[in-house]
Parts: structure tokens; sequence; C-alpha cells
């Protein structure tokens, strides 16, 4: 089976001045449907930088990369734009939900930039994606009637609702408190377990043993990429916590 993202010799050069930062050195990658894939670095590793080029948010300076079976590098700047649009979503840390704009609202919104407009119905896809990650009954919330678990669930579904292949997550849980950051991630795996393929950047380490591989970087090359030998449940952990809190209750 071919991969879903392919990458090869992919070199990143940033210029600063007369500086020159090489983001990326080389990296070779390759995910298949269904994977769900954890890279983790410290700042300035690199991690970033390669999340923008599979989200097709930035071009490499070298190198090829393939998203399904289409080399990207060779696209024009509005085909670029179509592919990214039609095959991936993005989480962010910051959820980016606008404030006076209702959750089935926000959802809607990447509807009005689909060029192709491939679904029909955005409101239908918006209220199947919100109920995809367990909001149906909070579609006519604002933002700042949600919690923050509840508002990245909101991000989460705006991210489903053009029916990507790959959802990409930039640090998603880093704005989160523990339990919350257990909620997001069960999510996740639920989407992943339907047959979603997820690309999560992250910091900590507990956070990435709820995927099932890691790639870890450093100084712009991939310097380990392996499975997660010990995987976490999130369904697991929250039914444990609940069990606690009645206990303590």
């Amino acid at each position: 089976m071919k991969p879903v993202i392919d990458i090869h010799e992919i070199k990143k050069i940033y210029h600063v001045g007369e500086i020159e930062v090489n983001a990326l050195r080389g990296v070779d990658l390759a995910v298949h449907t269904g994977d769900f894939v954890a890279i983790m670095g410290a700042s300035g590793s690199g991690k970033s930088t390669l999340m923008n080029l599979i989200g097709c948010l930035d071009e490499p300076t070298s190198g090829q990369y393939f998203l399904d079976g289409v080399n990207v590098s060779a696209l024009s700047r509005n085909e670029y734009a179509d592919i990214r649009n039609q095959k991936i979503g993005f989480v962010f840390q910051g959820f980016n939900l606008l404030s006076r704009t209702t959750a089935l609202e926000n959802v809607e919104l990447p509807l009005f930039y689909d060029r192709t407009h491939r679904i029909k119905d955005p409101k239908k896809a918006a209220e199947e994606a919100l109920e995809r990650v367990g909001l149906a009954d909070r579609m006519d919330h604002v933002p700042n009637q949600l919690s923050g678990g509840q508002q990245q669930r909101v991000a989460i579904a705006r991210a489903l609702v053009n029916r990507p292949s790959i959802l990409l997550a930039d640090e998603p849980t880093g704005n989160l408190d523990s339990r919350t950051s257990v909620e997001v991630m069960s999510v996740f795996q639920e989407l992943n377990a339907q047959g979603i393929t997820i690309i999560l950047v992250t910091h900590e380490h507990d956070i990435s043993l709820y995927t099932s591989r890691i790639v870890e970087m450093r100084d712009g090359r991939i310097r380990n990429d392996g499975p997660v030998e010990t995987r976490l449940s999130a369904g697991d952990i929250l039914a444990q916590m609940k069990e606690e809190d009645e206990c303590c209750n």
C-alpha cells in the first residue's frame, strides 16, 4: 500500500537577514492511511516546519512531497490551496474560534472557502462534525459559553467538516489541563479508530503515548521513528478518573 504522505529528502532553508537557517536537513517520512503519529522535539528541532510542509502551509526548498500520490511540489499556488482544503484538516493549540459566532457557524466556516463546493449542504455537514466530537447539544453556544475542552472539540469538528483524509494537530492540548487533555485525546483516538490519519505535534511525552507511533526530531533531522510500545487508552483513563471522582464524593 502506498503511503498517504511520502516525503523524500525534504530540506527547508530560511534566510534571516544574511543568516541561513537550515530548519530541515533532508527528511524522509512515510505515513500510511490510519496511522496516528506524534512528532516530538525541542524548540528549533524542525517539528513545526515539518508540520507546515505536510499541511501545505509552506513549500520546501528542495526534495519531494507526495500527498495521496500527487507530487505536491509540482502544483500551482491555487492547486496547492485546493489540495490542502480537500485533504487536510487543521487543529491548533489556540482553538482560533470566532468569539461572537456559534459552534455551528464556526464549524461551517471552512466550507465557505471551498471553491470546489464538494459539500452541498454546509449546515448539515457542520452538524454531523459536531455530533462526531460529542457536541450535538452545544451547537448554538458561542465560545465563551463552552469549556476549554469543548472549544477544542469545536476546533476538531471544524477540521473535520471538509471530510479530510488527514488531520494535523499542532500542540492541541497545550492550553488544557490534564483531565481535559485526556478528553481531547479520547476524541482523537475515536477518530483514528474510524480510519482518519492523524499527525500530532507535541512536546508532552505523556500525550505522545496516546498515539501509535513517535517520530523524534533534532536539529532538522528525524533521529528516531518507532511504534509506541505501551499505548495509553484515553477512554480507559477517563473511566478510571470518573470512578475516583465518585469514590471521593
